[in-house]
């Protein structure tokens, strides 16, 4: 039997004049860093300061001028900037925005997420996991080629991220800004800002060409109406009959096709505003586009609990492309009986990854 020699080799000391360069990088630096935060912290103590801002903003403003405003009596130098636009600075249509949004949406949408985690969770500790009936048989069918496991992937990333920065933009200066300061809650919503106007687009983009190439796999089918009757198989007995996909998958298809794409739609005009759009059509635009993002976020976690924690077998076929032949005749048995001649033993696949031959397209009902 051969021994591994594990004596470790030590490293090479740095000379003295090395060391002092690294030194000195360091120190540099941190110098940068501290000047940065504090540049960070006197815009934060800015923002954070209403009179300040509205000295910056509109230096000198007195009484008369805001009466002016109020009253409509407008000039050139109290109306917005858009193109065309004759909107005061203080207006009816803003302030019926804003109680939409903090009033309404915000409040009801954090219900919505918060209460759909609080029910996954009770669904959990009471019922468990859904484990497979039947032992595994070691055959495997590929189900998710490596060109949509990577789509996928990098579509879910996106929606997460921009999930996370848009309830940061929503609701972060509740949370945040109480936590850890000013400083730090400028760079956070900088940062969600940033990440959030640049990444949308991009996620809009794959998500269409994700539902384009999805679309055959989830057309209704008569089969779907009893699966949704028999909740997924959790009412009565035996199983419930299931395609490619099953009831629930098309389902959050259909969402994403429908809620999804307005949301992608109204992002769009959010983060364009150059097409002469107006004030009006930007307030309702945000309103859509946080009713449906957080209604998406909130049905986004029952779709991840079940294709992770709540069903044993359903995340590998996202991982490695297989599925156990025991989990597809249990959860998609239709499909099963249309791809069973395709399955393979753990061996032949193992040789077929050693022999990198290649992966064969994914397993679809013909």
């Amino acid at each position: 039997m051969t021994t591994l020699n594990m004596t470790k080799v030590p490293s090479r000391a740095p000379s003295g004049t090395a060391s002092w360069l690294q030194r000195g990088w360091r120190l540099c630096l941190m110098l940068v860093l501290l000047v940065a935060s504090l540049g960070v912290t006197q815009m934060a103590v800015a923002q954070a300061d209403p009179d300040r801002e509205m000295t910056t903003a509109a230096p000198g403003i007195t009484a008369d001028q805001w009466r002016q405003v109020r009253s409509g009596e407008t000039g050139p130098n109290y109306r917005d900037s858009r193109h065309e636009s004759n909107y005061n600075l203080i207006n009816s249509s803003g302030e019926t925005w804003r109680i939409l949004r903090n009033r309404w949406v915000s409040p009801f949408g954090m219900i919505a997420i918060g209460g759909m985690a609080a029910l996954i969770a009770l669904f959990y500790f009471i019922v468990g996991r859904k484990h497979l009936e039947e032992p595994r048989t070691g055959r495997k069918l590929l189900r998710w080629s490596l060109l949509m496991r990577a789509l996928h992937w990098t579509v879910a990333t996106l929606f997460i991220t921009l999930a996370l920065t848009g309830l940061n933009l929503l609701l972060g200066k509740f949370v945040f800004r109480t936590l850890f300061g000013d400083a730090v809650w400028a760079w956070m919503i900088a940062a969600s800002k940033v990440l959030h106007n640049y990444l949308g687009p991009i996620f809009g983009v794959l998500l269409v060409i994700m539902l384009v190439s999805l679309i055959k796999e989830n057309i209704p089918k008569k089969h779907d109406w009893v699966w949704f009757k028999k909740g997924g198989g959790m009412i009565g007995k035996g199983h419930v009959d299931a395609g490619f996909a099953n009831g629930g998958e098309k389902a959050w298809y259909w969402l994403l096709a429908s809620v999804g794409i307005l949301v992608v739609a109204s992002g769009f005009v959010l983060d364009f505003p150059n097409f002469d759009q107006g004030r009006d059509t930007m307030q309702w635009a945000n309103i859509i586009h946080a009713v449906g993002a957080l209604g998406l976020t909130a049905v986004s976690l029952g779709h991840i609990y079940i294709g992770t924690l709540g069903t044993e077998g359903a995340l590998e076929g996202m991982t490695t492309g297989y599925v156990d032949e025991t989990w597809a005749k249990e959860h998609h048995n239709l499909w099963y009986e249309e791809v069973k001649d395709q399955a393979i033993s753990e061996e032949e696949l193992a040789a077929r990854k050693a022999g990198d031959s290649g992966e064969p397209s994914a397993a679809k009902p013909s």
